[in-house]
């Protein structure tokens, strides 16, 4: 489960244009529309389904066929096209009224049992059983969604018959304790200090530890101070508490009403077939006797003064935000055009407001996040590192400079560049997850506020026509006066770094509360609890897990065919993929480090990939290439990764150059790159700064907000020299060299600019590089004709070798260390070797035990007993596994019962049903659909990892063959104690502090405690 603030465009036009097929070449039962399903006419078994409209959509090659439940006003869509990764969704307008998170609470609890299938956890039970390739549900800001996908139709409606009861006929009218779980509840220790629990209470204490998340949620409540906009839909923890059971339950019964629901259904499905087995689940559904839904208002312009808020977090984080509301959602081609005129002010360091904001040196760095999919779309802008004084300015400097633009005219250019990236990613399908979930949310961006636009975002060409239009006509000159510069509807908030903050308020209310209380008091906290934990403890009914419907053996049918890469004779090493990439080439171009650089200099090859692309070549400026790329290219990135060949002491990194165009564009996919590395300037040391800076901060983000997997990568370069190459890389210990770097920037930088220059040569030579091609066989043969050898330099071969530098990666030392970071929950990490018991015979055991422990051991003892949020097991083909825990309350209890698992597993008795869910669900990971460009860069780690092409269906072989006895003997090797195992947590410093493990503390983002 998932909490969404709301599909975010950053810097780019991404959030709703994505996809569109070559439809006129395809052969598709869903060419014509179907007679039967013409306007008017009623369908399901019982009539209860009237097509209000049915409409050929070419951005779907498909029909979208819209119908009412007529008994209740319930509306349902199908899209309807030959696509087998088939989707179901249901959704629910759920505005909030104040901060107290019920709606996403509801989301969470909905799925903890209901009337059907009365157990504790149905979605956990889904996630053990079925072959879906997508399960979840979400929080936005008006609205919560649940959305499943799967290549099984029988599979599909299983997941379709679980949601459904779920969201008709939760538990929670029966089960108080699912609120006291989900939401949550009071607890009271052995000295009757009080604190507060609960899953949904954590996730947002760790949620909102996020400065910018905070920022953002304010400047919302500046600009929708009477509407639903203005309430953190997630819940805020100083509120969370203030919900009681009786609300909680009014909150559903008043919205999960098929009156105010949105259905969705996708793909290749016998339609009269799944309307009917709707059409059931909605006869059944109880109509409660509630009121009315909360309405969503649409806020009356305000320009409210600028204001401060306090956040305690680091003196870095001091920031500034501003808000403008743009329209409302029935302008789909005014919000693609704002889309796209953000993206050429904003999208890089070299556009124009973006330059002038980084060259007033106002603060350290800025970022801009379009919401389009609200009634009333926002823009958020953001200037971290905000120097003292400087708030004001920064919004004088972005509305002077946006009036100096619309005076002089927008750079033609770059404006073109923005509308051709926007058309470029229209034609990719890059989702990983199954269409029918994207063209959900894309359709309720306008249908959840008008009934009669259900196909505003999932149509485009229209916008786009009009967006050219519009640029011809200068016409984005006038758009940026109207939304900025003459703007009845925008806000300013300043976040000011403090010392205090919700811990210590929290505390002190807590110390308050406890003073009212008797001990008697406390005791019935202390046996609410119990009853609580007794709840969660006890199993469920056989006769009641025998009710949820799952999949057998038989169900799952044969493994998908993944065409495989494969070499073919080029002018330098190449891998080919021959895949459907709808008109559009990919191509990866691996160096490889092992003989290019020393481990001394694997910080600096981070850098290098950091800049790369952002500074002047020879023959453009670093704002002209900005032009170039975005004109020409889907992407350009500069990146590393490391192979390690599945051993524990071998490291192979590589430095890959990797870009995407559209087939006519072949000269352009060639040249560009190598253009860039092969003649960057790195003389310009301020636009160096700006760049690394940035990055800086992008890294202390990574730490709050994946400190899971931060402590895992630190963890292992206990025993994996391609974890510590990693850390040099990109980790910790990059981390920390680039805060050296910056801290002593005028001395070092100078020096810092030769070195990359010199780092170009070393690296992108002709004699060190792979190519990997994805596209077809006339794009590719059309490629290496203008490629050549991509003007990588030469040397003598001789020359070559004793000039090259050779990576040899130190030993590594056990890594028991915890990172104080800026934050109200933990990230706990504990790795550790299992190389003798994780052979290639044993890693479909290793996969099925993964899913056994994260989904019932791990889930009952950190998620629903501890109060985390998220809590996994890994393994690796190398033998390294780790256990990670995600917005955790604990530290100690969760290391304890990390090892625990072992044991846990060893007893494990699981009865046929329950042993065959696993092996589908198992089964179903290594089956899952992936869009072509994925696809091809799994098979190059594949290939860069020397494995066996056929290692997957082997994989599969040995999932569908394997035995309890031997998954269960798995838990003998899990390590019982973690005292000589190596130990990472990132976390809260009062956690730290009152943790009595012996771990080494160090304040990450200042310097070394102890």
């Amino acid at each position: 489960m998932a909490l969404e603030g709301t599909r975010w465009s950053k810097n780019g036009i991404t959030a709703h244009v994505s996809f569109r097929i070559d439809w006129q070449l395809m052969t598709s039962k869903y060419l014509q529309m179907d007679s039967a399903f013409s306007v008017g006419t009623l369908h399901a078994e019982d009539k209860s389904f009237e097509i209000i409209s049915a409409e050929w959509v070419n951005e779907i090659s498909g029909y979208a066929y819209i119908f009412k439940h007529v008994p209740t006003g319930g509306r349902l869509m199908w899209f309807a096209c030959d696509d087998d990764n088939r989707s179901f969704a249901i959704a629910f307008k759920t505005p909030p009224v104040d901060h107290t998170g019920v709606f996403h609470i509801l989301e969470h609890s909905v799925l903890c049992g209901s009337d059907a299938y009365p157990v504790k956890e149905p979605f956990v039970n889904l996630l053990k059983t079925s072959m879906q390739t997508f399960l979840n549900a979400m929080t936005y800001p008006d609205k919560t969604v649940y959305p499943v996908a799967s290549t099984n139709v029988a599979d599909l409606e299983n997941l379709m018959s679980v949601y459904l009861d779920a969201v008709l006929h939760p538990a929670i009218y029966k089960r108080k304790r699912i609120f006291e779980q989900e939401g949550w509840h009071l607890e009271a220790d052995d000295q009757g200090n009080l604190s507060y629990n609960g899953v949904v209470f954590n996730e947002m204490k760790g949620a909102l530890s996020n400065p910018d998340r905070v920022l953002y949620d304010s400047v919302s409540e500046a600009l929708f101070p009477d509407t639903a906009y203005g309430k953190e839909s997630g819940g805020k923890p100083r509120a969370i508490p203030k919900l009681t059971y009786e609300n909680f339950l009014d909150a559903h019964a008043r919205h999960y009403d098929l009156s105010n629901s949105y259905t969705f259904l996708y793909g290749d499905l016998d339609c009269e077939r799944e309307l009917s087995f709707i059409a059931q689940r909605f006869a059944a559904a109880e109509k409660r006797d509630a009121g009315a839904p909360n309405p969503l208002n649409l806020q009356t312009p305000v320009l409210p003064k600028p204001c401060q808020i306090h956040m305690n977090t680091t003196a870095d984080n001091s920031s500034v935000g501003l808000g403008y509301v743009l329209g409302t959602p029935d302008q789909r081609n005014k919000m693609m055009a704002a889309d796209i005129l953000f993206d050429t002010l904003m999208g890089s360091n070299e556009s124009p407001l973006k330059r002038a904001i980084l060259d007033a040196e106002l603060g350290d760095d800025f970022s801009y996040y379009l919401s389009d999919d609200l009634a009333q779309p926002m823009l958020f802008l953001q200037l971290k590192g905000l120097k003292k004084g400087a708030a004001q300015k920064f919004r004088e400097l972005v509305e002077s400079t946006c009036q100096k633009i619309a005076t002089e005219g927008i750079n033609q250019k770059k404006l073109s560049a923005s509308i051709a990236l926007a058309e470029f990613n229209l034609r990719e399908n890059d989702q990983p997850y199954s269409n029918g979930i994207e063209y959900t949310l894309r359709s309720l961006s306008s249908w959840l506020y008008d009934d009669a636009r259900p196909l505003d975002y999932i149509r485009y060409e229209d916008a786009i026509a009009y967006v050219k239009e519009l640029a011809a006509q200068r016409g984005f000159e006038k758009l940026l006066l109207e939304l900025i510069c003459n703007s009845k509807h925008a806000a300013q908030v300043e976040l000011v770094p403090t010392d205090e903050g919700d811990a210590q308020e929290e505390a002190t209310e807590l110390e308050q509360l406890r003073s009212t209380l008797t001990d008697k008091d406390v005791e019935k906290i202390r046996a609410e609890v119990e009853a609580l934990r007794l709840e969660q403890e006890t199993p469920d009914a056989p006769e009641d897990l025998a009710k949820l419907p799952s999949l057998s053996l038989s169900d799952i049918g044969a493994g998908r065919e993944r065409p495989a890469g494969f070499e073919v004779k080029a002018p330098l090493p190449c891998v080919a993929h021959e895949l459907d990439t709808h008109g559009i080439d990919y191509v990866y171009h691996y160096f490889d480090l092992t003989h290019a650089v020393t481990f001394e200099e694997l910080p600096l090859v981070g850098v290098l990939a950091e800049v790369l692309g952002k500074l002047d070549t020879a023959a453009h400026t670093a704002s002209e290439l900005d032009i170039l790329i975005e004109s020409n290219l889907g992407h350009l990135s500069f990146f590393t990764d490391i192979y390690d060949q599945d051993t524990l002491d071998q490291a192979y990194p590589a430095f890959i150059v990797a870009a995407s165009a559209l087939t006519e564009k072949t000269e352009e996919l060639a040249s560009i790159p190598s253009e860039v590395w092969s003649s960057t300037r790195f003389d310009d040391l301020n636009r160096l700064k700006n760049i690394l800076t940035q990055r800086r901060i992008a890294q202390e983000q990574y730490f709050v907000g994946a400190g899971h997997t931060a402590a895992q990568n630190k963890a292992l370069t206990s025993y994996s020299a391609a974890s510590r190459v990693n850390d040099a890389l990109a980790g910790v210990g990059f981390y920390e060299y680039l805060k050296n770097l910056l801290s002593n920037w005028n001395q070092r930088a100078p020096q810092l600019a030769k070195d990359l220059d010199a780092l170009t040569h070393k690296i992108f030579r002709v004699d060190n590089v792979t190519v990997s091609f994805t596209g077809s066989m006339q794009s590719r043969d059309a490629f290496w004709k203008v490629a050549g050898d991509l003007n990588l330099k030469k040397s003598n071969e001789s020359q070559a070798d004793s000039a090259r530098s050779t990576l040899v990666v130190p030993e590594g030392k056990l890594q028991r260390v915890a990172y104080i970071i800026p934050s109200n929950v933990s990230y706990v990490g504990l790795s550790y070797p299992n190389v003798a018991h994780a052979t290639n015979e044993q890693q479909g055991d290793w996969l099925i035990a993964t899913k056994v422990l994260g989904l019932d051991y791990l889930w009952n003892e950190v998620r629903v007993k501890g109060g985390a949020y998220g809590v996994m097991f890994r393994n690796s083909i190398a033998g390294l596994q780790s256990f990670v825990s995600y917005r955790d309350p604990s530290l100690d209890a969760t290391l304890d019962r990390y090892v625990g698992a072992g044991s846990w597993l060893s007893k494990w008795t699981p009865d046929q049903d329950e042993f065959e869910g696993y092996v589908v669900a198992s089964v179903a990971g290594v089956d899952a659909p992936v869009p072509a460009r994925m696809l091809a860069r799994r098979q190059d780690i594949e290939y860069f990892n020397h494995r066996d092409p056929e290692r997957l269906l082997k994989l599969r072989e040995k999932i569908l063959h394997a035995q309890v006895e031997d998954i269960k003997e798995l838990g003998n090797t899990i390590p019982q104690s973690h005292d000589d195992l190596s130990v990472v947590v990132f976390g809260a410093k009062d956690a730290i502090e009152a943790s009595k493990l012996d771990l080494k503390v160090v304040d990450l983002f200042g310097d070394q405690v102890n």
